[in-house]
């Protein structure tokens, strides 16, 4: 039904939603389960995306997990949705546990090759990119970083 609203209008309810969850988070100290993928194309680089709301920086595909569903199921999701291509070949490469607005994050990461050209919506996710592991962007999320670092995919001596 959101995809029928225009994209100013649901990046303003995505704002929205994005900061009552915060509060809600703040206030509640749940622990919520995410997954994320570390895309890599043939050549090996990185997909990054920009959202509309949260972060200004480049940040990983990926979400919460539903209720009832996969870790793995949520990531294969979480990149259809946001990069509008697929994925082959998930593995999982670490959980990791942080803070994140007050709850515990679970986040399962996982690493596979991506099948088909990104493209975003314009409404969640702004901008996709792809970019070399050894030239990953200034703007580029510090969660981003440690987990590339942890999975054995990125150093910053490259």
């Amino acid at each position: 039904m959101l995809h029928l609203t225009p994209a100013p209008l649901h990046r303003l309810v995505l704002r929205l939603g994005h900061a009552v969850r915060r509060t809600w988070w703040r206030l509640r100290r749940p622990v919520v389960d995410g997954a994320c993928v570390i895309a890599l194309d043939d050549a090996g680089h990185v997909l990054l995306l920009r959202q509309s709301y949260g972060t200004t920086r480049w940040v990983l595909p990926g979400g919460g997990v539903d209720r009832g569903e996969t870790p793995i199921a949520a990531a294969a999701r979480e990149l259809e949705e946001e990069a509008g291509c697929g994925i082959t070949g998930l593995e999982l490469a670490l959980v990791s546990e942080e803070m994140l607005h007050g709850a515990t994050n679970r986040v399962f990461v996982f690493t596979g090759r991506l099948v088909g050209e990104p493209r975003v919506d314009g409404r969640e996710i702004l901008e996709a990119q792809l970019f070399p592991l050894h030239a990953l962007p200034p703007e580029t999320s510090t969660r981003v970083v440690r987990r590339m670092t942890q999975a054995g995919l990125y150093s910053s001596d490259s």
